[in-house]
């Protein structure tokens, strides 16, 4: 028998039909507060797939960590601090993996920050945030590179020692026997062109004879095109910016040629962009694998095999998707604590006063440099301090060769550069 429907029943059965699911109701304003507002207002459909970042609301405290490392003998320290850093994450994020894995959703756990990085669709994100884990929903988008500054067309390069180093004293250093023996640099850019006769000898993969890349290379980039395509199992840069920058921290082709401040230093090296665009999550990962570098297959990772100090020729602004200015402070600050110095590019949005504003040169645990020119003036393009907050150590220092050498630049391995591609 069909039983007719009265007309206040087909109104509720309407109702029911045009109303949005349950999970989005429950969802609500409460998990929006939480969203980051780029996120809700990206045009996508609903069931679109986007990157996102959970950011939980437990992080490491910062001054415990440095109390950490004070108490642990100095061959653990860093140890110490990635073990603390690992096992929060392992304890706060077990739900969150647990509810992402039955939802089939692809995700990347960080410990560098407490945070996940997830492909999902609004829906998703939406019950992901109402978590009480879960402080904020950060956007993760690909962020368009900005290079520090313009690199010159002219493939000319001085012979001898160049002028950015005579500047700040380096060859009189060097006459004292300090060249950066014992050091460990890293470098976190588009990649590095390691068999370059300006860096080949001093990447700590080579013996001489032959190459072991682990703990020495890592690729945050999984998911690419260009040259060196995804996951590259050696140093690789597919846009020269990154040779480019080591070649000025320790480049010497064993010649005539002095291009680099150290060149008695070793340097290892991630990539974090692809074809020059990166995203915060790539940024990340690559401070985490400073931290306990890992063998050629991600594994068996050894804070013992850390660097002393990492350069990051890049910057993070509003426009390029850092939308909130402090979402790479806590990875920046827990580096620090576990005993790396960070290097930041000042940017370039000078002459003005307070125009250093995009992370990460505004951390306090950045030491942010600027530039000078071979005049020894600070370089017309060189971004200021203050920061905002009156973080950060914006120090007026020789950066990228300064602003009229032409150290370090040319185009690939028969020029007397260390500038890849």
């Amino acid at each position: 028998m069909i039983r007719k429907l009265t007309a206040r029943a087909c109104l509720a059965a309407l109702l029911l039909l045009l109303a949005p699911p349950l999970d989005a109701i429950a969802a609500g304003a409460p998990a929006r507060e939480k969203i980051d507002p780029s996120l809700l207002a990206d045009g996508q459909p609903r069931g679109a797939q986007r990157e996102f970042l959970l950011l939980l609301r437990e992080q490491a405290d910062r001054t415990e960590l440095r109390e950490l490392r004070r108490r642990t003998p100095r061959s653990g320290r860093g140890s110490a601090v990635v073990e603390r850093l690992r096992d929060l994450a392992t304890r706060s994020q077990s739900g969150l993996l647990e509810r992402l894995e039955t939802a089939g959703a692809e995700h990347r756990s960080y410990w560098a920050a407490n945070m996940i990085w997830v492909r999902g669709d609004a829906t998703l994100m939406e019950q992901l945030a109402l978590d009480p884990a879960v402080d904020r929903v950060l956007a993760n988008p690909r962020i368009r590179f900005s290079p520090p500054r313009d690199l010159p067309s002219s493939e000319a390069a001085a012979a001898g020692i160049e002028p950015n180093l005579e500047l700040v004293g380096a060859p009189e250093v060097w006459e004292l026997g300090i060249r950066g023996e014992g050091a460990v640099i890293a470098g976190a850019d588009t990649g590095y062109e390691w068999q370059h006769p300006a860096l080949l000898a001093q990447y700590r993969g080579w013996d001489g004879a032959s190459a072991d890349h682990s703990y020495s290379w890592h690729d945050a980039i999984h998911s690419a095109g260009g040259s060196c395509g995804a996951d590259s199992s050696v140093p690789c840069d597919d846009d020269g910016h990154g040779t480019h920058t080591m070649g000025i921290m320790l480049g010497d082709d064993g010649g005539t040629n002095q291009i680099g401040m150290a060149p008695g230093a070793r340097w290892i090296g991630c990539r974090n962009m692809d074809e020059g665009v990166g995203t915060p999550a790539t940024y990340t990962e690559c401070f985490e694998w400073f931290m306990a570098p890992t063998d050629a297959s991600g594994q068996n990772p050894d804070p013992a095999m850390a660097p002393h100090v990492v350069n990051n020729s890049w910057y993070c602004p509003d426009w390029e998707g850092c939308i909130d200015p402090a979402i790479l402070e806590t990875v920046v600050g827990n580096t620090r604590a576990a005993g790396i110095l960070v290097v930041v590019a000042g940017t370039n949005a000078g002459p003005g006063c307070g125009t250093i504003v995009d992370p990460p040169a505004i951390y306090d645990g950045s030491f942010t440099v600027a530039a000078t020119n071979n005049a020894d003036a600070i370089a017309s393009f060189s971004s200021r301090g203050p920061v905002p907050g009156g973080g950060g150590e914006d120090t007026q220092a020789a950066f990228g060769g300064g602003e009229d050498t032409q150290a370090a630049f040319g185009g690939g391995e028969d020029t007397q550069a260390a500038f890849g591609g």
